[in-house]
């Protein structure tokens, strides 16, 4: 642990369990990066990742945005490229695009495509599978609603998926934001989160939950608390 780290949590009680506002206020404390840094949500599910009925995923709109606006590529056809184009996408294409992006061009945070278009793009797994650029249902980026998805987008729609561990990683701002903003869009994740229960699911669902920028400490929240 370095030096700068090792002195920021010496300022958190790491025993204590906090409430979501004043942690929202310490993690903007201890972000002292010379840069601003992204705030990031931890938690830690009661849920076995390798059963298909226990996967948690889904989409949600954060309330205060990210602070940083997607740069969003759609490809579509006819009429749906101008929708796309006047709901502020960036780069928006058909057979073009999909061209491009076969070719290494992947200058864009988000990928969006309609349903007819997918079994192109589907080619281009190995292009953008490792990446995580493949639209997915799931996910909400393969939809016939191009315009209203590339303006929640734009807004600060984030995705979550829990990992393999039975972990979410989400981003839920920077540091730079006031800490009510902070935890606005956390509770927001929260929420999401404890409507995206599976059924299958038994016992303690929200194991731990943990808020940190991006080159600060964590600050362990009480997940029994009322979000």
């Amino acid at each position: 642990m370095g030096k700068r780290l090792a002195a920021l949590e010496k300022q958190l009680d790491a025993a204590k369990l906090y409430p979501l506002e004043e942690a929202a206020a310490l993690v903007k404390k201890c972000a002292t990066a010379k840069f601003d840094e992204t705030v990031e949500l931890h938690v830690r599910l009661g849920v076995d990742p390798k059963q298909a009925d226990q996967q948690v995923r889904g989409t949600v709109s954060l309330p205060h945005g990210l602070g940083k606006s997607k740069k969003v590529a759609v490809v579509t056809r006819g009429e749906k490229q101008k929708d796309a184009t006047n709901a502020g996408a960036d780069l928006v294409g058909g057979d073009d695009l999909i061209e491009q992006i076969s070719k290494g061009m992947l200058d864009f945070d988000v990928l969006v495509a309609t349903p007819d278009l997918m079994k192109d793009l589907s080619k281009l797994g190995k292009v953008l599978g490792p990446k995580g650029l493949m639209p997915n249902p799931k996910s909400g980026t393969v939809t016939m609603d191009v315009a209203k998805t590339v303006k929640e987008l734009k807004a600060g729609r984030v995705e979550y998926k829990v990992d393999d561990y039975g972990i979410i990683h989400v981003p839920v701002g920077k540091a730079s934001f006031e800490p009510a903003k902070i935890a606005g869009n956390a509770r927001t994740v929260l929420e999401a989160l404890l409507k995206a229960k599976p059924s299958a699911s038994k016992g303690v669902y929200m194991m731990s939950v943990t808020l940190c920028s991006s080159m600060g400490p964590g600050v362990k929240l009480d997940p029994s608390q009322k979000f």
